[in-house]
């Protein structure tokens, strides 16, 4: 068995999850190859693997910066195209802590705060009598 954990281990979180994929699909490699199907959809097996292999990617940022940055800097960037007011529901349904979705949301509210002044207003109007 230690055998098996060093190698797993050196998948890192790849390893975990097909740990789960095989306990879960009761440990039938045919479900483990239908399951990382499905996950692949159009591209089958091969796009189950490469999910796999961008699950690895994305919990190596996490842990390298942390989850609360991680999201901060895709929600920012998602308020440049997508209504902030959806992004705001979006979180209030999100499954991760109150105060992770109380700063999220401040951040949104001091994106949309800091677009708001960059808009100029004449200081002066001209009004003009026929």
């Amino acid at each position: 068995m230690d055998e098996i954990v060093k190698k797993l281990a050196g998948l890192g979180l790849t390893g975990v999850i097909l740990v789960i994929l095989t306990v879960t699909s009761g440990g039938s490699s045919a479900a483990v190859a239908a399951t990382l199907t499905a996950l692949g959809g159009l591209f089958g097996i091969v796009g189950g693997i490469a999910l796999l292999g961008l699950i690895t990617v994305a919990g190596d940022a996490v842990a390298g910066y942390g989850i609360e940055a991680i999201v901060t800097a895709i929600y920012k960037e998602r308020s440049k195209t997508e209504s902030v007011q959806v992004l705001l529901k979006e979180i209030k349904d999100l499954p991760i802590t109150e105060e992770l979705k109380l700063k999220l949301r401040n951040e949104l509210r001091s994106e949309v705060y800091t677009d708001a002044q960059k808009v100029e207003i004449p200081k002066t109007v001209e009004i003009v009598e026929e």
